[in-house]
């Protein structure tokens, strides 16, 4: 189901935009994605759980491997109700950047759209900087490999989400082999994120005037 406010991934910790896909993990709602791959463990206890609050802090997620002299790119996707409209963006460090806007569209849709279109735009080895651990947990823990496994379908047995996304991304990664994606904390302080957000929240604010 669509997340109607903005709130926080109870398994990966990271924020969730409004008309991001959630799910149920355990006792706490977390990112569809998230809550596919770390499954609720059967039986557990309210006194577990209390005990669960008390537990070490996890050590960073390591990045996936980039290809030697890869390119970054920094990638979002921005969106104002859900469905509403749209805005998506990337840019790089020497000034090359694109952006687009839908009229009705979801922020996860947005967030896909714009590493598309950077992959699309950008030959060479790259790494694709987001945000969005939904796009970056993708590749960096194989939920391509499920969904292809399966025809596409979820591990509680429903059709994956944006698949006419997916689909092209998944398979241009694939075919080129030197595309790596990298997360980072939205709003932090790291102006290219800065940057591109605002790209894409100018798109889906002209969209939106359109």
């Amino acid at each position: 189901m669509p997340a109607k406010y903005a709130t926080t991934c109870g398994v990966c910790g990271s924020p969730v935009s409004p008309g991001e896909e959630i799910a149920r993990s355990g006792e706490r709602w977390a990112h569809a994605a998230c809550a596919e791959a770390t499954p609720a463990k059967a039986g557990a206890s309210k006194a577990g759980a209390s005990k669960a609050v008390s537990k070490p802090t996890k050590p960073a997620r390591p990045d996936m491997p980039a290809a030697e002299g890869a390119l970054e790119v920094w990638t979002d996707g921005a969106c104002s109700g859900n469905p509403g409209p749209g805005g998506w963006a990337w840019a790089t460090r020497d000034g090359r950047q694109d952006s687009g806007g839908e009229p009705a569209t979801t922020n996860q849709r947005m967030e896909i759209r714009a590493a598309l279109e950077a992959v699309r735009a950008l030959d060479g080895p790259l790494v694709v900087v987001s945000d969005s651990t939904y796009v970056v947990n993708c590749f960096r823990d194989g939920w391509w490999k499920g969904w292809l496994a399966r025809g596409w379908v979820t591990s509680a047995k429903k059709p994956v989400v944006s698949r006419d996304l997916w689909e092209p991304l998944i398979t241009l990664v694939n075919e080129r082999g030197d595309v790596s994606f990298r997360w980072t904390k939205g709003h932090s302080g790291d102006e290219m994120n800065d940057l591109v957000d605002t790209l894409a929240v100018e798109q889906s604010k002209a969209v939106s005037a359109s």
